[in-house]
C-alpha cells in the first residue's frame, strides 16, 4: 500500500471500521438474550433470569454507547476523506442511512432508558415490552446497514443523471439487492454466535471459579446463573453454528454469480480450469500467478462451488490487472473466517456430547475451551468483514465506482494526522471500555432475593443508585 492520500485514507477507513463493526456484533445479539430472558422471566418465574437479564444489560449499555460513538466518527469520516464518493452514491445511500437513524436507532434511543432504569416504573410486561423494542431496533439497523453495504456490493435499481450521479429507479430493487438476503441472514447469525460465545466464556469462568473457591460470593444462587447463562449459550452455539455454515455456503455461491473474481481470489484460483481442487493452505504468490506449497483436496473446489466435482472455476487471469482484488489478504482472510466458523461447530457439538452425558457442568475442559474461545466471534466477524471489503476493490460501487475516484481532494498528511489522532483516540477510549467490560465479566450475577419489590432486584443488581432514583417510591412503602 502506497502511503499517500488514497492509501492513508483507505487504512483510516479500515482502523474505524474494524473497530467499529465489533460493538453492533455484540449488541445485535446481545439485544435479543436480554429480550429472552426477561421473557423468561416474567413467563416461568424463576428468579434467575431477571438477575442474568440484570447483568448483561449493564455490559449492553455501554456496548452500545461505544459503538453509537464509533458510528458517528465513520459518518463524518465518509464525507472528509470520501467526499467523491459522497456525492455520487449519495442520492442512493443517503436515504437508506436516514432510513437507519429514523427506524432503528430512534427506536433503540427511545426504549433504551426504559429497559435499562424504567421495571419498577412501567411494570414488568412494559418493561419487556420496551427491551423487545430495542432488539427489534438492533435488527433493523443491521438491515438498513447491510442493505447498503450489499448495494455496493451488488448495486441494482439504479440510474446516472447527467451530473454522474447514482440515482434511485427502484427503491425495492436497491434495498433488496441481489446479495442482501444472504448477507443480512450471514451477518445475523454471526453476531448471535459473537454473543453466545462471550456469554458462554463468562458462564465457564464463573463455573471454574466456583470449584476453587468456597466464599458467600459463590454460592448455590450465584452458581445457578453461571449454569444457566452457560447451558443458554452451549444450546445458542450448538445450534447457530450449522446454520451459519450453511447460510455461508448459500451466501459463497451468491458471490460467486455476482462478485466471481472475489471468490477466485478468496480460494487462490489464477487460472481457469475444471475440477478446481479445494486449496487448504498455501503461500499465494500473485506475480508467479499460483499459491506455492499448497495443501489441496482435489475437485472439491468445484464441487462445493458449482456442485459438480467436474465444474469449471474461473481463475484470476481472466480479469486484467487493475481489476484484481488484493489476492494474499483475501485469500487469508476467508480461511482464518472459515477455521473459526469449523471451530465453532465441533465446539457446539463438543457440548451436546457433554449434554447428553449429563455432565454438562463438570466438563472442565470443555469450559475451559470455552473461555478461550470467547473472542472467537469476534475473530470471525473481523475476518469476514476483511473478506467482504477488501474482496469489493479496486471498487466502492462494484463494477460502477472505482475507489482512486472516490476518494477527496486532500494532502496525505491531514490524513495522516487524523489517523494518527484516531488511533490514538480509539485505543484509549475504547480500551477504557473495553477494560471496564471485563471487569463487570469478572463479577458474578447478583441473586434476586425472592419477594422483594420490583424495585428491590434492580437495587441488587447495582443497576440504579436507590436514594436518587427510587426513593420517591421507597418512601411511599408500608
Amino acid at each position: 500500500m502506497e502511503f499517500n492520500a488514497l492509501g492513508l485514507a483507505r487504512l483510516q477507513f479500515a482502523f474505524t471500521i474494524s473497530l467499529h463493526i465489533i460493538f453492533p456484533a455484540f449488541s445485535i445479539g446481545l439485544a435479543s438474550y436480554l429480550a429472552v430472558l426477561n421473557g423468561l422471566s416474567l413467563t416461568s418465574g424463576r428468579a434467575v433470569y431477571l438477575s442474568l437479564f440484570n447483568y448483561w444489560k449493564k455490559i449492553f449499555a455501554i456496548v452500545f454507547g461505544m459503538g453509537v460513538v464509533s458510528g458517528i466518527v465513520m459518518s463524518y469520516q465518509i464525507g472528509t476523506n470520501w467526499s467523491v464518493f459522497s456525492d455520487k452514491a449519495g442520492p442512493v445511500l443517503g436515504p437508506l442511512m436516514a432510513y437507519e437513524v429514523l427506524s432503528a436507532f430512534f427506536l433503540e434511543a427511545g426504549f433504551l432508558g426504559v429497559m435499562l432504569f424504567g421495571r419498577e416504573r412501567v411494570g414488568a410486561w412494559p418493561h419487556f415490552f420496551a427491551t423487545a423494542m430495542v432488539a427489534l431496533g438492533t435488527f433493523l439497523s443491521a438491515f438498513w446497514i447491510v442493505s447498503v453495504n450489499s448495494w455496493m456490493q451488488t448495486p441494482a435499481g439504479y440510474g446516472i443523471n447527467d451530473a454522474g450521479q447514482f440515482i434511485v429507479q427502484d427503491w425495492w430493487a436497491v434495498i433488496f439487492n441481489p446479495s442482501f438476503p444472504y448477507r443480512l441472514a450471514h451477518m445475523l447469525l454471526a453476531a448471535y454466535l459473537t454473543t453466545a460465545f462471550v456469554v458462554g466464556a463468562v458462564g465457564a469462568l464463573h463455573l471454574l471459579r466456583a470449584r476453587h473457591n468456597a466464599g458467600p460470593e459463590h454460592g448455590t444462587a450465584t452458581s445457578e446463573g453461571a449454569r444457566t447463562m452457560f447451558s443458554m449459550a452451549m444450546w445458542m452455539i450448538a445450534g447457530t453454528a450449522p446454520l451459519q455454515i450453511i447460510a455461508g455456503d448459500f451466501h459463497g455461491l451468491n458471490t460467486l454469480e455476482h462478485q466471481p473474481a472475489k471468490i477466485a481470489a478468496m480460494e487462490g484460483h489464477f487460472d481457469t480450469q475444471s475440477g478446481a481442487p479445494l486449496i487448504l493452505f498455501g503461500l499465494p504468490d500473485p506475480e508467479a500467478g499460483q499459491v506455492r506449497a499448497q495443501v489441496a483436496i482435489p475437485k472439491l473446489g468445484s464441487l462445493l462451488l458449482t456442485h459438480d466435482p467436474d465444474g469449471v472455476v474461473r481463475g484470476l487471469s481472466e480479469w486484467p490487472a487493475d481489476q484484481q482484488p488484493p489476492v494474499s489478504v483475501l485469500f487469508w482472510s476467508f480461511r482464518v473466517m472459515v477455521a473459526t466458523g469449523m471451530a465453532m461447530l465441533g465446539f457446539g457439538l463438543w457440548s451436546l456430547l457433554w449434554r447428553a452425558r449429563g455432565q454438562l457442568y463438570n466438563a472442565r475442559w470443555l469450559q475451559r475451551v470455552a473461555v478461550l474461545m470467547g473472542p472467537s466471534g469476534f475473530i470471525a466477524v473481523l475476518a469476514g468483514w476483511i473478506t467482504t471489503e477488501v474482496g469489493r476493490q479496486p471498487y466502492t460501487v462494484y463494477g460502477l465506482l472505482r475507489t482512486a475516484q472516490s476518494v477527496s481532494a486532500i494532502d496525505a498528511p491531514a490524513v495522516g494526522i487524523s489517523l494518527l489522532a484516531f488511533v490514538v483516540v480509539y485505543f484509549a477510549l475504547f480500551g477504557a471500555g473495553t477494560f471496564y467490560i471485563l471487569q463487570l465479566m469478572r463479577t458474578h450475577p447478583q441473586p434476586v432475593e425472592p419477594g422483594l419489590p420490583p424495585s428491590e432486584p434492580i437495587r441488587a443488581a447495582g443497576i440504579m443508585p436507590s436514594p436518587v432514583l427510587a426513593g420517591a417510591k421507597g418512601a411511599r412503602r408500608p
